[in-house]
């Protein structure tokens, strides 16, 4: 059975009605969108301190022309209505902060946790917003850092042997003879191992085919630094997902910056003083083992609710929309 498209220009085909004037007279008239309390001030700032809760996602999104907003949500909502607890424009703590404080201090003192990613505008709103809130720095955020670091090793390796190949080719040009790429032990080039290693260097080894397995044999025998990058990266993912007590973490991660200490590698160095910045709020993911997932999620939800609208030109009834379905 097909299904029939919910955007109003689809009613053009399915029912004959002229899909541009239903839409104006649904805004208009049938929304209740000109009677909308919030109105004046929606662009800027939306509040609704009924769905406060004890555990709280701190997150920004753009739902319209790269233009930034922090959502606070309730994660026991479960991405339903009561969700959105406030949606403000910009990611300034001083803005999101004042737009924060208006909702009751006895509602504001009832949560108990407050998860986010590493920045520090996020941290400086929670903290002044939700004082009794615990903050937890989200793991996947931390764990995407050193992904980064590593890709970049590999992508660097990767234009040398481009560079290389392109030499070895041109000289073999310039002598007549006929260019053959060295092949390696599981059938592809250099170039071609550091372009297809890409996604094995994001898994954990059990979870490797047989292909990846035979392929990062090769390269970490090539590449020794991509080795002991792969390594540093993959004993981080396991100390989140193996410590279930915060002491016991607090050590496994020290013992991490000394292996990072030892390695050289600069970036890495760089995510380790980052951490070491936010210890505490990167060590209380242990007490619940909360991350912002459920930020990430609703985050989702807005883009596909933006893509169903085939994008914002009303960036206010956008919002009223919104949060009609999630507030």
């Amino acid at each position: 059975m097909e299904t029939i498209p919910t955007t109003s220009r689809s009613l053009d085909r399915y029912y004959h009605i002229n899909g541009d004037t239903f839409e104006k007279q649904y805004k208009e008239v049938l929304s209740g969108y000109r009677e909308w309390s919030e109105l004046s001030h929606a662009e800027d700032w939306l509040v609704f301190p009924e769905n406060i809760g004890e555990s709280l996602c701190i997150d920004e999104t753009a739902p319209s022309n790269g233009e930034l907003y922090t959502i606070v949500s309730n994660r026991s909502s479960r991405g339903g209505k009561g969700t959105i607890v406030a949606i403000v424009k910009g990611v300034a703590a001083d803005a999101v902060t004042k737009a924060l404080m208006r909702i009751g201090e006895d509602k504001r003192q009832i949560v108990k946790e407050i998860t986010m990613d590493m920045s520090n505008s996020m941290q400086l709103i929670a903290r002044r917003c939700f004082p009794n809130a615990m903050r937890t720095i989200d793991r996947f955020h931390i764990q995407k850092l050193t992904y980064d670091a590593l890709q970049e090793m590999r992508i660097a390796y990767r234009w040398e042997a481009i560079q290389a190949d392109t030499e070895a080719r041109e000289e073999a040009k310039f002598l007549g003879k006929a260019y053959t790429p060295i092949v390696l032990a599981n059938g592809d080039t250099h170039k071609q191992l550091l372009a297809r290693s890409r996604y094995l260097l994001f898994k954990s080894p059990d979870k490797w085919t047989e292909s990846q397995r035979k392929r990062a044999e090769v390269l970490f025998e090539i590449y020794p630094d991509l080795k002991e990058a792969y390594s540093l990266t993959h004993s981080l993912r396991m100390i989140f997902s193996k410590n279930t007590i915060k002491d016991a973490a607090r050590l496994s991660l020290a013992r991490w910056y000394n292996k990072v200490d030892d390695s050289g590698f600069k970036s890495f160095n760089v995510i380790a003083a980052t951490l070491y910045e936010h210890y505490d709020e990167v060590l209380n993911f242990f007490v619940n083992r909360a991350t912002n997932a459920f930020a990430e999620s609703f985050n989702a939800k807005i883009k596909a609710f933006r893509a169903a609208l085939r994008g914002v030109t009303d960036i206010k009834f956008f919002l009223f929309r919104l949060t009609k379905l999630y507030a």
